[in-house]
């Protein structure tokens, strides 16, 4: 695939370059930022969400799809490669298509290393990644009767926590998996897909990094927290309430982010982390990241950093940082964000006829 992908760069017009992604997520960022650069746009969406694209005009071009699958059609790659198009991944591309497909059969260039991907789809490919950088992981179990303590059941892939519940032994297991499937936040078939990971107690943060081929230089850009559906509003019910709640299954479903600024202390560490996962990236998956990646991590009152998952791609917390991230102001002197960022490091890779170094 790789080159192929080099063949079908050749063929386009430099001049006429045109960022594309998927109707979702963060499209919007990496939109905004294309346009600040000086690309054109063209955003692939359901009819549904065409509201948001029109009414926040920073997508050239829309093309409808019934299902986001239709972005692997013969005619829909053949009409991007006509627009000299580059596709930037985001969580919709690992959520919703088949990462195979996405690898082998896509064959419009990609913004990044697309072999990454595959690490969001198998958590134990995650957890090796990890490990080699000297990251602090939770302890994970490899079957249900193993759990002897608070534990947060998982399922793979981008999908913004859905599903995902605590439990303390395996009897409590097999309750709230039953109870999960019965009010349909997952199937009976994702049990065999569930990971289980030791809950850590503390405060999750997710730093967003931009590696740069061009510049050989990881760059933190900002920092976020989720706001999670139930189990965030469940503060705000007493104790005494709760206890009196025989139906209360609260989860971790995304429904927003947060910006935030961590004490600056640890800056040192996170900025480590990203420099280390980096370069294992280039042994597991060469030429390893190229632009964004999140590290998921929890901070305890020690302070100590555990880090639970990884993304190899832009993640939807950069959306808080358009603008305003303090950690792009102080590196780059103007508004950066990631759209922008990515957007950046394509321009110079044209310029410099690099292209070839940053799309798989």
């Amino acid at each position: 695939m790789h080159d192929e992908i080099n063949e079908i760069i050749q063929d386009y017009d430099m001049n006429k370059i045109t960022i594309g992604t998927i109707g979702s997520h963060s499209a919007l960022n990496i939109f905004k930022g294309a346009k600040e650069e000086g690309f054109r746009t063209i955003c692939l969406c359901k009819e549904e969400d065409q509201i948001t694209y029109q009414r926040f005009p920073v997508a050239d071009e829309i093309i409808i799809l019934d299902d986001f699958k239709e972005l692997l059609n013969r005619e829909v790659q053949e009409k991007l490669r006509r627009l000299n198009t580059i596709l930037v991944p985001h969580g919709s591309f690992i959520a919703y298509l088949d990462l195979d497909e996405v690898i082998n059969d896509l064959q419009v260039p990609m913004f990044g290393n697309r072999h990454l991907l595959r690490f969001e789809s198998n958590r134990e490919k995650q957890k090796i990644w990890l490990q080699k950088a000297g990251l602090k992981q939770p302890r994970t179990f490899t079957a249900p009767h193993d759990i002897n303590g608070l534990t947060i059941a998982k399922f793979p892939g981008a999908k913004g926590g859905k599903g995902y519940f605590l439990i303390n032994t395996p009897e409590a297991f097999q309750t709230k998996a039953k109870d999960m499937i019965e009010k349909g936040f997952m199937k009976k078939e994702d049990m065999d897909q569930i990971y289980l990971q030791e809950y850590i107690f503390g405060v999750t943060i997710y730093p967003s990094y931009f590696n740069s081929r061009l510049n050989n230089e990881v760059e933190l850009l900002c920092v976020d927290r989720r706001y999670e559906s139930s189990i965030d509003s469940l503060g705000r019910i007493s104790a005494k309430e709760q206890l009196n709640m025989n139906n209360l299954t609260p989860t971790y479903t995304v429904v927003g982010n947060i910006p935030i600024t961590i004490r600056e202390s640890l800056l040192s560490e996170y900025i480590r982390m990203g420099d280390n996962v980096t370069k294992i990236s280039e042994e597991i998956a060469p030429p390893g990241i190229i632009g964004p990646f999140c590290l998921e991590t929890i901070v305890t009152d020690v302070p100590e950093i555990f880090t639970f998952e990884i993304s190899a791609r832009i993640v939807a917390g950069t959306n808080v940082g358009i603008g305003i991230s303090p950690y792009a102001y102080v590196k780059h002197g103007e508004e950066m964000y990631m759209g922008k960022r990515i957007a950046k490091e394509l321009k110079v890779a044209i310029a410099k006829k690099k292209l070839n170094m940053i799309v798989t």
